[in-house]
């Protein structure tokens, strides 16, 4: 099974993640847990631009080499052995923060479905901007340049944009983190 989790920064991915993993452990299911972008070479180039961001296209291009090595290196052949994958952010984060600058994320979406697996499961943690910006601050962090209010606005209606998608289910995180959980597991 390949899960996604996606929200705006301040959303609670990371957490969620993790339960989702331990859920699925004490389940007996091996579990795979990963993020994007990864700590692969170009992924690091990606973490290390979040204080300058860089040029709209070769983010976008970085992000794609981080994808591809990612599918080829670790979700391909964990899927294939039967491990439940989860991520922390994929595609779905490429077409709101890049289309957040001015590209098309449709266009985003058909270039990383050439190669990147549609997941079983998108969860989308829907959080409004001012809320989220508040989690940011709490837990000790400024806001980076990925995590500017016009650019979650921005980003959220990109995510919400898919609430159609047959694999995609928004869940709202306002309550704490065990009944943000529940819900999560409520649809698996």
């Amino acid at each position: 099974m390949f899960i996604v989790i996606e929200g705006i920064d301040g959303t609670g991915k990371s957490t969620q993640a993790n339960l989702l993993g331990e859920w699925f452990e004490a389940a007996g299911r091996d579990v795979v847990l990963s993020r994007e972008p990864t700590d692969g070479p170009w992924g690091r180039k990606l973490r290390e631009s979040a204080g300058g961001r860089l040029d709209p296209e070769t983010e976008l291009e970085y992000f794609l080499n981080d994808r591809r090595q990612h599918v080829e290196e670790l979700i391909h052949p964990s899927l294939a052995a039967g491990k439940v994958v989860i991520l922390d952010r994929y595609y779905f984060s490429t077409m709101a923060y890049q289309g957040a600058r001015g590209f098309d994320p449709a266009e985003i979406r058909r270039r990383n479905e050439a190669f990147a697996p549609v997941p079983d499961h998108l969860f989308i943690l829907d959080l409004d901007v001012d809320a989220a910006l508040a989690r940011i601050g709490t837990r000790g962090d400024t806001a980076n340049q990925f995590e500017q209010r016009e650019s979650l606005e921005a980003c959220r209606r990109i995510f919400l944009g898919l609430a159609g998608e047959p694999f995609a289910h928004i869940i709202p995180c306002h309550g704490n983190v065990e009944s943000v959980h529940r819900a999560i597991v409520r649809h698996l």
